[in-house]
């Protein structure tokens, strides 16, 4: 691990964001009624619950949480913000495993939505966390800054839609050949979109809280899509190399759907040594912060080198 943030230091600060996290997901889905709502259907506040309750790392809060600490930025807000980007979060693997997407029947080893429920309360469950988010990083208690909050708004809707993840799954599904021919594909730019910009906006969301200047913003904006880039091929080479069971989703699913990836582009020894120049550019990137950045060089590596 990076110096300074030895591996138990690091794991001890992932756990307690995951922990945080969690907790504060469970008072944001609770059945108590928010100002301007009618009702929370039974149903689908169950299902909602099963798919964000109770598993993940939480990476993408941890790296909204850890990158406003680099500012000193209040951790309430970023604690926020992390919840919001987690719905979106769950709503794309929601949305993913559907028969129509990936077509996944396990997640986090246990069915997923729409094999625990049904087509239509997972779509509807998907719906809703994704409009919860914009909820959530609105708030007052996010940032007394009325422009801090439009503008964690306005980048968190630029990384999660057509020009960001839902873009790139839709790259992904042409590239399989879904709506006629397989269309080329650049996975650099596919895997940006699609994985990638979630995990950078976990990165910048912290320099926009902290009110960064336009250097330091650009230093976590590049870091974040060293990390993106790097944690995608980790999870290539996981869905070649990985046990299912450690997994908790099936391995070989990209193969068996025809995608393009990282390893089917590069090789195995290509992606690995891609992964490693990738951490070296995220350390790099990190440099203007000093010991500052040192958790986040830690989640670097940690992308890297991780089992499941």
């Amino acid at each position: 691990m990076a110096t300074g943030t030895s591996t138990i230091d690091f794991a001890k600060r992932l756990d307690a964001t995951a922990e945080e996290t969690e907790a504060l997901l469970g008072r944001l889905l609770s059945d108590d009624l928010l100002p301007d709502e009618i009702a929370r259907p039974r149903r689908l506040m169950e299902a909602i619950r099963y798919s964000t309750l109770g598993g993940g790392k939480r990476l993408r809060p941890f790296l909204a949480v850890e990158s406003a600490a680099v500012f000193g930025a209040s951790r309430t807000g970023a604690l926020l913000v992390g919840a919001a980007l987690e719905c979106i979060h769950c709503y794309s693997l929601i949305h993913d495993d559907l028969p129509a997407m990936d077509n996944s029947d396990l997640r986090r080893g246990r069915p997923t939505l729409h094999k625990a429920y049904d087509d239509a309360t997972a779509i509807l469950a998907g719906d809703a966390l994704l409009t919860l988010a914009f909820d959530i990083i609105t708030r007052d208690e996010v940032h007394q800054d009325a422009k801090v909050r439009l503008d964690l708004n306005r980048v968190l809707a630029r990384c999660a839609g057509l020009g960001g993840m839902v873009g790139g799954q839709m790259l992904d599904l042409a590239g399989e050949g879904r709506f006629g021919d397989r269309e080329p594909v650049d996975v650099a730019k596919l895997q940006q979109m699609k994985t990638g910009a979630l995990l950078r906006y976990g990165c910048v969301a912290g320099a926009i809280l902290g009110q960064a200047n336009a250097d330091q913003y650009r230093a976590l904006d590049d870091y974040g899509r060293a990390l993106g880039e790097a944690f995608q091929i980790a999870d290539d080479l996981l869905d070649v190399e990985g046990d299912a069971a450690a997994l908790g989703k099936p391995a070989g699913a990209d193969a068996a759907l025809g995608k393009t990836t990282f390893v089917t582009q590069l090789g195995v020894d290509g992606a690995k040594q891609r992964v490693r120049d990738l951490i070296a550019r995220a350390d790099e990137a990190l440099a203007p912060f000093g010991a500052k950045g040192d958790v986040l060089r830690a989640a670097a590596r940690f992308v890297a080198e991780r089992k499941n």
